[in-house]
């Protein structure tokens, strides 16, 4: 039951990312997709925060552009010192980088700069603070942040998990001016291309290929534009975080393992939208995908807020074994939207086990109990969240 609605005054759900202890000491570049929740973030969950300023302000914004000096300037004019300031939506004016770097040194203040994506930064040839700064990524919502307001699954797969899709009442809308404004247009300016239809094609056809291994060639062919074109795009969706790039476990010992990495959309009700899909079928073929695509943004949000160095990868062998995610190359996760599980769905957590390369092997399912087959972990999807956000899965 969804007990919140976004935007217009409603309720702010408490987001599991915690900057407190990191800016008492550095400055943060805070990065993520449109729409994650950013600046609801720094307004609400952000203290001490001596001064803000959003280049989202069009006047702010073109002052800065004609003086890159004018923040500085009024951060000496309030005498402000060894303090936490918030610079919104940063890589629109990417020349204010040797301005924060001077003041960090002069006046020892910590920044938190936020942006839709680093590549702006980047490209623009700016320095990224040499190493002074921490970045860290802003997700969709997850799971244990939702359950204060009430999880479903079904609605978390339709709508995703943007925050102002999810709680809205008419998510499709939303979802459909997202993809038209912001991926298509301003994301295609990303990558200096001016054929908006065929990005728009590539988009769709991207979407296809969510979850699965990347083909370049035959994504190329049905979004009819050249294999570097393809290769190109598809590093813009890394670059701007609207996608995942998810690389194969290559070393199990007696099965040689296929190298090619899987692709994954930051959110799965924008690739509903991209697919053009009214309803997705809990009994159809389609489910399962997104339900593996759910518990892949969760792991992957998990590692970025609490465990950094954590590494994520899946498996799969020449042979046809496959595995759909391994924790640190020691915990083996497979995903089935099935109600009951059989031995079928564990044949390749038995392959590593028998290899002896993980330590762990588990099966996330909608069954309503959790038991234990032949060592492995049979968990409802429920149960294995609230252990992985408690830290009881790694």
């Amino acid at each position: 039951m969804i007990i919140a609605m976004y935007d217009g005054g409603f309720h702010y759900i408490p987001r599991f990312l915690d900057l407190s202890d990191l800016l008492q000491e550095r400055t943060v570049f805070l990065f993520g997709p449109r729409q994650t929740g950013k600046s609801s973030y720094i307004r609400s969950q952000v203290e001490d925060v001596a001064a803000t300023f959003s280049l989202l302000d069009q006047r702010l914004l073109l002052s800065v552009l004609a003086d890159p000096t004018r923040i500085r300037q009024e951060i000496e004019a309030a005498e402000i010192r060894d303090a936490i300031v918030v610079i919104d939506e940063i890589q629109k004016a990417p020349m204010l980088m040797d301005e924060v770097h001077l003041m960090m040194e002069e006046r020892r203040i910590r920044f938190l700069q936020t942006g839709s994506s680093p590549r702006t930064l980047k490209r623009s040839g700016e320095s990224m603070l040499g190493g002074r700064g921490s970045d860290r990524r802003m997700h969709v919502f997850t799971y244990p942040e939702l359950s204060t307001v009430g999880y479903d699954l079904n609605r978390a797969i339709h709508a995703g998990l943007l925050p102002p899709h999810y709680l809205s009442r008419d998510p499709d809308e939303g979802l459909a001016a997202y993809v038209d404004r912001y991926l298509t247009e301003e994301v295609a300016a990303e990558g200096m291309t001016r054929n908006l239809p065929a990005f728009a094609r590539f988009l769709e056809t991207a979407a296809t290929a969510n979850a699965q291994m990347i083909n370049y060639s035959n994504i190329a062919r049905d979004a009819q534009v050249p294999r570097q074109t393809v290769v190109q795009w598809f590093a813009i969706l890394y670059d701007t975080l609207l996608a995942f790039e998810l690389p194969a476990y290559t070393r199990s010992v007696k099965r040689k393992a296929i190298e090619t990495a899987k692709f994954f959309f930051f959110d799965p009700g924008v690739v509903r939208t991209l697919r053009r899909q009214r309803t997705i079928d809990p009994n159809g073929t389609d489910f399962g995908e997104y339900f593996a695509h759910i518990i892949f943004l969760e792991l992957r949000a998990w590692i970025d807020y609490r465990s950094p160095r954590t590494a994520l990868s899946y498996w799969r062998s020449r042979s046809g074994y496959e595995v759909d995610f391994l924790v640190d190359e020691r915990i083996a996760i497979e995903v089935k939207s099935a109600t009951t599980v059989h031995a079928r769905h564990t044949r390749g957590i038995k392959a590593l086990l028998e290899e002896r390369s993980i330590s762990r092997g588990i099966v996330v399912c909608r069954e309503d109990r959790p038991r234990r087959v032949d060592g492995i972990d049979i968990l409802p999807w429920e149960r294995f969240l609230t252990e992985l956000w408690a830290g009881r899965i790694v």
